[in-house]
């Protein structure tokens, strides 16, 4: 649809891009990085023939751009530019109408029917109508900047060039404007062509990136191979990580600031728990990275207190996570800062350890009822049956984890867990093998992420003997103390 053949550019004689070629298809979606100064925007304005272009050449349906007249070009391309001056003041009705300029034909051009649908289909997409009579200078910027949209969108044209669509919009709207861009490139088959400097916005749009740097193109491709550390490092000269999108194969980039905050690195010790009747309290001064399978904030994040609640054999409950997190607030807990867990086993026969490492240490704590306990090598054969009986697990760090140490954590701790049970001849009720778990176990690695980098956890590592020696003992001391409380034969 459009083809860009060794573009260069640029104002008066001063070159600002060079050398650019790539293709855009019908129906995709382009999207243009790159930090200020590198030529994006510039860019933009050759393809759309504002500026002169020195050499190269820009292709629509196989005809060069310097064959179109301006009123054949307007019929091709549609341009929402960076920045609007309008000397005066219109209706916004009247602003977005002027999208229908290269449709009108003769000296005393009249009004129809197909610009009509055209000027109210634009107002609907970008939620404009209720502003349809008002005077697009008293307009806050961002309404300003959905009806320049909006008069884009009513132009009609199958090329869309855009220069940072979303400037001025909150995020609701930054999100309501490119869901409709998007729906028309994929309903409507509008090529479409932006200028983002917000990278996540881009990648979760876009289907390809273009990401440029001093006038060149540094790289082109999916977003995932745009959007890598590495590259991003480079061009933008600024630390940052790379994280997938929670629903879509996105990435998403997240910055590292240099400046550290004034956190203390005292170590986690077994002072910072507290037990009661029906509660394992785990407080720390500040946030900790934390990847838990807990029943509230689940996952990953940031979270300074645990929570591990002792419920009743006759506990049941059709919205769980509600009633958890009412009781958590009862006992004044916040819901932001608070991982949550239930165990079905008294909070006093908790078992809590604390382990030296050379470069920090290691706080385990082990609840475990095994009146559940499932082989889940044998599960598949019988039918599981409501019982009471759960294994949680905290694992508790003083350092620095890697991502991979997180799961590698869970990995050895799971091993060690599992170990504990054959020692303790745990056995499957319904199959009459070692059982590996219980159905409801649940896990919780967290760290101080202070201290020494720990890249990784596994068994043969200093801290992953300690966490396999850790969770080990203290599983088996918690299953003996829940076997005595229950009269079982050791």
């Amino acid at each position: 649809m459009l083809k860009v053949e060794n573009l260069s550019g640029g104002y008066n004689d001063r070159l600002i891009v060079e050398n650019v070629s790539f293709e855009v298809e019908k129906g995709e979606m382009l999207g243009i990085l790159g930090p200020n100064g590198s030529g994006k925007s510039t860019l933009l304005k050759i393809i759309s023939g504002i500026l002169h272009m020195v050499s190269g050449d820009v292709l629509i349906d196989g005809k060069s751009l310097k064959s179109y007249s301006s009123k054949e070009l307007a019929k091709k391309m549609a341009v929402l530019p960076q920045l609007h001056s309008h000397a005066f003041s219109h209706t916004v009705r009247d602003t977005i109408g002027l999208g229908r300029y290269p449709h009108q034909s003769g000296l005393f051009s009249s009004w129809s029917d197909a610009d009509e649908r055209a000027v109210v289909e634009a107002m609907k997409l970008t939620a404009m109508e209720k502003y349809e009579h008002q005077m697009l200078d008293l307009l806050s910027g961002g309404e300003q900047q959905r009806v320049f949209v909006a008069q884009a969108l009513a132009q009609q044209a199958p090329i869309l060039l855009l220069d940072e669509p979303t400037n001025h919009l909150d995020i609701a709207h930054q999100k309501q404007l490119l869901d409709t861009i998007k729906t028309q490139a994929i309903e409507k088959g509008i090529t479409v062509i932006s200028v983002f400097h917000d990278i996540n916005l881009a990648s979760l749009y876009c289907d390809r990136l273009l990401l440029m740097d001093q006038g060149k193109i540094e790289v082109i491709g999916a977003p995932h191979e745009v959007v890598t550390t590495h590259q991003i490092e480079k061009v933008y000269k600024a630390r940052i990580s790379t994280n997938p999108h929670p629903e879509r194969p996105k990435p998403q980039i997240t910055i590292l600031p240099e400046v550290q905050e004034k956190n203390n690195d005292k170590l986690i010790t077994t002072e910072n728990f507290r037990v009661t009747g029906d509660l394992v309290v785990f407080q720390a001064e500040h946030q900790l990275k934390t990847w838990s399978s807990a029943v509230i904030n689940a996952g990953s994040g940031w979270y300074k207190t645990f929570v591990n609640r002792r419920v009743d054999a006759n506990y049941a409950c059709d919205n769980v996570q509600e009633e958890m997190l009412e009781f958590l607030a009862n006992k004044g807990f916040s819901e932001t800062e608070t991982v949550g867990m239930m165990t079905a086993v008294n909070t006093k026969d908790v078992v809590i350890k604390e382990y030296d490492i050379p470069f920090g240490s290691i706080v385990i704590m082990v609840t475990a009822g095994v009146g559940n306990a499932v082989d889940v090598s044998r599960a598949h054969e019988v039918e599981m049956l409501p019982a009471i009986g759960t294994i949680n697990t905290w694992i508790i760090i003083s350092g620095e984890l890697s991502d991979e140490a997180f799961i590698q954590a869970v990995i050895t701790a799971t091993e060690a867990k599992t170990k504990a049970l054959t020692f303790e001849q745990v056995k499957d009720p319904r199959t009459g093998t070692i059982a590996t778990g219980t159905s409801t176990d649940s896990v919780l690695v967290a760290a101080t992420q202070k201290g020494a980098h720990i890249q990784y956890a596994g068994p043969i590592t200093e801290i992953g003997k300690k966490i396999g020696l850790g969770v080990y003992e203290c599983t088996v001391e918690a299953i003996q103390i829940y076997k005595k409380a229950k009269g079982w034969d050791s």
